[in-house]
């Protein structure tokens, strides 16, 4: 009888050298996270936190598809369509592995060869050093999905150049490497056929990856988003949707026009949440009170009409016909988007892992 070889885990956890590397590997789903994965990923982080024998950690994924695209959408909607508890209890372990990044002592490179959205933007940007190549695609798509850009989204998108962030956020335009240079989200740009010597770099000298990582990197080339960035930062400026979309028409140039029927299509809940959650993370003091913010909104979005005929309407049957309630963003009751950033019970709210102090 021929024994069937156990299946790999979906995170590949090893030490290098002195180089800590943790390879995200299920590239049938492009790496998209489930809690297992996240809590794999933590466990190593903290061993490696305390090991003098590690002075440095390495993100990059298998095969060639793809970063990761995003956490377990489907399992999060089914468990919105019940109790939320499994969504929540994803969120919370997923969460807490993007503030440990956040204040991790190390230094953590992401390679970013390929796609990047939703989790996979949470366990890149918080890293010292974010790599891109020429198959890079960044996205937080969640607008298209009723969802609303977590995993931090609420702190690193207000903090990007001008509103940028807000015109990403919003829209859920996809980057290539140039715009995402440009604008910080990446740090540096390295042609995908070096990657494989850059890795074999950041091992034989890992205390320094910023150092290793120059020695590779080229231009990334001009920015498509800079000839608009005036534009950006004009339009997208006003904190109500409806201002943004009036500003747009008003606007009137073929890219704005382009820009407000994108919006359009989105979910008009989806965008005053959204919009509501950049205003108020750009003046929050610390990067566990944004976890804690979108942890509050996680498990009340995902048990929202829109979010289940988002997922349905992209993921499940693929028709790309979401039928949103309402569906103007004149129609959103502000108060139940507020009602959705209320503060949880005291024993409900996400805490970080113990002892992870910022600063």
């Amino acid at each position: 009888m021929t024994e069937t070889a156990a299946p790999e885990p979906h995170v590949l956890a090893r030490v290098e050298g002195a180089l800590g590397r943790l390879t995200l590997n299920r590239p049938a789903a492009l790496h998209a996270l489930t809690r297992p994965m996240c809590e794999a990923m933590t466990a190593a982080l903290l061993a490696w936190r305390d090991d003098p024998a590690v002075s440095a950690v390495l993100i990059d994924h298998a095969g060639e598809r793809g970063f990761c695209a995003g956490g377990d959408i489907r399992m999060i909607a089914e468990s919105g369509a019940r109790d939320a508890v499994e969504a929540r209890a994803f969120f919370h372990s997923e969460y807490r592995l993007n503030h440990l990044l956040f204040v991790y002592p190390k230094p953590v490179t992401a390679l970013v060869d390929g796609i990047v959205m939703g989790g996979g933007v949470g366990v890149s940007e918080p890293a010292t050093v974010r790599v891109a190549t020429e198959r890079t695609t960044y996205a937080m798509p969640e607008t298209g999905i009723g969802l609303f850009p977590d995993v931090g989204g609420g702190w690193f998108l207000p903090r990007l150049p001008g509103e940028t962030g807000t015109w990403i956020a919003l829209t859920g335009v996809r980057l290539k490497a140039a715009d995402t240079v440009a604008l910080g989200i990446h740090t540096h740009f390295v042609p995908a056929a070096r990657i494989a010597d850059l890795k074999v770099a950041l091992a034989a000298a890992p205390a320094d990856p910023a150092a290793v990582v120059a020695d590779f990197a080229a231009p990334a080339g001009e920015a498509p988003h800079a000839a608009y960035r005036d534009a950006i930062d004009r339009l997208f400026a006003h904190d109500r949707v409806e201002d943004i979309l009036a500003a747009l028409a008003a606007e009137g140039t073929d890219w704005a026009t382009a820009q407000r029927d994108l919006l359009l299509t989105k979910s008009p809940q989806s965008l005053k949440v959204t919009l509501r959650q950049l205003r108020v993370g750009r003046g929050l003091r610390s990067f566990a009170d944004n976890m804690a913010l979108e942890y509050r909104l996680g498990g009340r979005v995902v048990q929202t009409h829109d979010f289940q005929e988002g997922v349905r309407a992209v993921i499940v049957d693929k028709d790309n016909a979401p039928k949103w309630s309402p569906m103007t963003v004149e129609a959103v009751d502000d108060a139940a988007v507020a009602a959705l950033f209320a503060p949880l019970a005291a024993g409900d709210e996400w805490t970080p892992l113990p002892d992870l102090a910022e600063g």
